[in-house]
């Protein structure tokens, strides 16, 4: 979630500067590949989604990669494009890294306009089925979760039972009602007939429950999705639905498997700007949570901790109340994989809180 110090920014390169896509322009990063930026209603205020020129089916037009979140303002930009952007040409497909919001909320809404069936995981597609049915239960295990973790009564839980009131199909509508899955180890062929490339899918996990990153071997070119960010580190959390989960490591083993991109790959990433340096990214992720993991470990070796007072220990700086919320489950996230690696003790107290405190050596 934090922004990293200048100085890791500068080990990066950004060959488009600081140029950004004006609202519905479309901008080429690489022959036949389209930069499109869109508006989203929260802290961070973006997605990229990207065009890619496309035969697909026995029809020419465009494979389209994530969707942006269904507000009126996007579903407009996208007109305009419809309108202006696409040389007279359909979607084809849609391809959706994962199925957080801003990625798959209009999904639907372009698949059934331009008959363009929606490429995903099946551990996103399920994930996504499941959000859009969320009911009241839900609402209460999710203010459970965050009393558990040591939220209390008061304008936090508060902001909690909104957002819980305001739930997924706030953004996404509804789901395509069918999918093609992503399998691990095939190979995705994208582009115009007689010119077309293979995009292998890099699977991971930890940000989400089955996200999908394409790169392509022969161009050195990846669409990172949220996986690998230029200037965020994604947030990794612990919700509800999956108690025990342990992100944190999930997504540091996931961040491995960019590794073996060319030392030249140009990543697109779905946050920031079109960079290369891959490598040296991954490597400043990995360190980021280490770091973090360090200083968790000290204030539970201190006291027994719970997630919500380990937040500014974790991040050292104040969040409103929605960013709060994706501070604590990434706080618990870190919590969770020193639990795993024996480092800390999870014990519920009296008053059901979980608080964590370090072990003498890990067992």
């Amino acid at each position: 979630m934090n922004a990293p110090a200048n100085i890791l920014e500068q080990q990066l390169i950004y060959p488009f500067g600081e140029r950004l896509p004006a609202p519905a322009e479309r901008i080429e990063v690489a022959p036949d590949i389209f930069w499109v930026r869109m508006p989203l209603p929260f802290a961070l205020d973006h997605i990229n989604l990207w065009l890619v020129r496309d035969e697909f089916a026995g029809r020419d037009g465009w494979t389209l990669i994530d969707t942006g979140a269904s507000t009126r303002d996007t579903r407009a930009l996208w007109e305009r494009i419809f309108a202006g952007q696409l040389d007279g040409l359909p979607i084809v497909r849609v391809l959706c890294t994962h199925t957080h919001p801003d990625h798959i909320g209009l999904a639907d809404w372009i698949g059934q306009r331009f008959r363009a069936p929606l490429w995903m995981s099946l551990g996103e597609y399920s994930t996504g089925r499941t959000w859009s049915i969320r009911d009241e239960r839900s609402v209460e295990m999710n203010l459970a979760h965050f009393q558990r973790h040591g939220v209390q009564d008061g304008p936090l839980l508060d902001g909690v039972r909104e957002r819980s009131d305001r739930p997924f199909t706030s953004l996404v509508p509804s789901m395509p009602g069918s999918f093609r899955r992503i399998i691990e180890g095939e190979t995705i062929e994208i582009g115009r007939r007689g010119d077309k490339h293979g995009w292998r899918p890099i699977f991971g996990y930890g940000h989400s429950p089955e996200h999908v990153a394409l790169y392509d071997e022969g161009r050195h070119l990846l669409f990172s999705g949220d996986m690998v960010l230029p200037r965020i580190s994604t947030n990794v959390s612990v919700f509800e639905m999956e108690p025990e989960a342990n992100p944190v490591a999930w997504y540091m083993d996931s961040l491995r498997r960019y590794e073996d991109c060319a030392p030249d790959t140009l990543a697109f990433p779905a946050h920031g700007r079109p960079f290369r340096n891959v490598h040296r990214r991954v490597a400043q992720l990995i360190e980021h949570h280490e770091d973090r993991l360090a200083v968790v470990l000290e204030a539970c070796r201190l006291r027994p901790m719970h997630a919500a007072e380990t937040v500014p220990v974790m991040f050292q700086r104040t969040f409103d109340a929605q960013q709060s919320t994706f501070a604590i489950g990434e706080t618990l996230a870190h919590l969770h994989a020193l639990w795993y690696q024996g480092l800390v003790r999870r014990e519920l107290g009296a008053d059901g809180v979980i608080r964590f405190s370090a072990t003498a050596a890990p067992r």
